[in-house]
This record gives C-alpha cells, structure tokens and sequence, in this order.
C-alpha cells in the first residue's frame, strides 16, 4: 500500500534529532526520499544507517548560504527534484529575562539567536525556491507555541518565533500560485534543544520541565516528537491540502485555554 507520501523528495534542516528527526523518519515510512542538514557527522551516519538510500546528509549549517545550496542541489541531482522544504534547525534562551542579559551583550546573543531561528529558514527557503517552484512544491515550517503566546521562552527567542508567522504569510503570499508555504507550531515537546554557544542544557533535561508542561496544557501530559510529524506529511502531501498555505497548525495540548480543567468532584 502507497504511503501518503510516496515519490516525494524532501529537504529538512536540524533533521539530526527531536522533531526534525521525527519528520524525516516518518516521511520516509509515508514512501519519500529525505535530504537531511545535521550539524554533525555522527546525526548523518545515524540516519543512513537507518534509512539506508532513502535518506542522504548534508553536514552543514543552516546560516551557510552554501550548505543550504548544497542541500538543494543533493536532492534534486539524487532524488531528481524537490517537493518538500522543512526548515526546523533552532536554538532557545532557556526564558532568561531580558534584564538578565548586559546591554553590552544583547546584539552577539540576539545574531546567534536570530540566525539560527530566523535567517537559517530564509536562507534555506531562497536556496529551494526555484526547485520547488518547479514541483509546485510545499514548504513546512516548524514553528513554536512561543510564535503566538509569552512566556514559552524569553525574549529573544520569543521574538524569533514570533517573526516566522509574519515570514510564512508574506511568503505565502509571494510565491503563490506555484508553492505553498505552511507551518506546524509544536508547544511542550521532549527534544534536545539546545541554547546558544557554551551553553550545554537541553530544554528537556531541565528539571521540573515535563511536570510544567502537564500542569499548564489542557491535555495534561508533554508531548513527545513523533506527536507532530504526521502534521507535517498533511501539509507537505498535494493531495491531502492542495487548496491549504498560510496556515499554521497548533498543535500545543490546547495551550491557548490555558490550564487543565478542573473536574467536578463528588
């Protein structure tokens, strides 16, 4: 039986591990070939091993203009186009409070944040354009609970994801007719993201953090990477949401009501 994604190709970026990962595992269970930008060699070895020729790695970094060229050109000379853009590297501030930070410091702090989480998506997105232009092709963008709520970070990387709902609608906007340009905005997830340079804490390592997340969620539990992905095959497949783009699809445990319910006792 055809997965529902059988014949495409795909691109995602910080496909190494977390939710990334999770989309390129379950793309190619839908039947798609995956280009994947990691960061390191052993993300690249890992998903090879696993995946076999169904997957190919670009080690890179997604504020290199090269390494997102390079990472187009892979997919269309192996898998002989490109369908599919999933921009998804970031990087989180752990929520320090902005008069945490010394002013002295908030222009290097505010170019590593920014670059990663911002202007890696549009690099990555200029590289595929033609390419995916040429497919009538999708782009998915990750982004994040943070991208419509405060206090899921700090202000840094809450302006980050904020700014990517502004860049999936103007895009969607410009490179309508031929490409569809959407987003899945995961909230509490358990992933390994990771901070700016020297900083070696994993957002879900921290203590407290899966509690918090079940306490503040209607659905009540943290979710886990795989939660996600099948919201990406939706919008990636043309027959599933031919007629969808600028949408952004929550997909956060209810966050937006705040709080669990709290049940009538007897």
């Amino acid at each position: 039986m055809a997965g529902r994604l059988e014949g495409y190709s795909a691109l995602v970026t910080g496909g190494g591990k977390g939710i990334g990962r999770a989309v390129v595992d379950r793309f190619i269970a839908e039947g798609a070939r995956c280009v994947v930008l990691v960061r390191s060699d052993s993300d690249a070895d890992d998903l090879v091993a696993m995946h076999g020729d169904k997957a190919a790695c670009v080690t890179g970094d997604v504020r290199n203009w090269d390494d997102n060229v390079a990472a187009v050109e892979m997919a269309v000379t192996q898998f002989g186009k490109l369908d599919v853009l999933v921009p998804n590297a970031g990087v989180y501030d752990f929520s320090d409070p902005f008069e945490s930070i010394e002013g002295a410091d908030i222009e290097d702090r505010y170019r590593q944040l920014f670059d990663v989480n911002v202007l890696g998506y549009l690099l990555g997105t200029r590289a595929a354009v033609d390419a995916l232009r040429e497919s009538h092709g999708s782009i998915v963008y990750t982004l994040s609970s943070s991208s419509f709520f405060a206090g899921g970070g700090g202000a840094l990387y809450v302006s980050s994801k904020h700014a990517l709902v502004g860049t999936v609608k103007q895009l969607a906007y410009e490179l309508a007719p031929e490409i569809r340009v959407n987003a899945v905005a995961p909230g509490g997830t358990r992933t390994g993201l990771g901070g700016l340079p020297g900083d070696t804490r994993a957002l879900a390592d921290l203590d407290g953090f899966e509690d918090m997340v079940a306490r503040n969620v209607p659905l009540g539990f943290l979710s886990e990477p795989e939660d996600h992905a099948s919201l990406y095959v939706t919008l990636a497949s043309r027959e599933e949401s031919r007629f969808v783009t600028s949408e952004i699809i929550r997909s956060d445990g209810g966050i937006e009501v705040r709080g669990r319910r709290r049940r009538k006792t007897t």
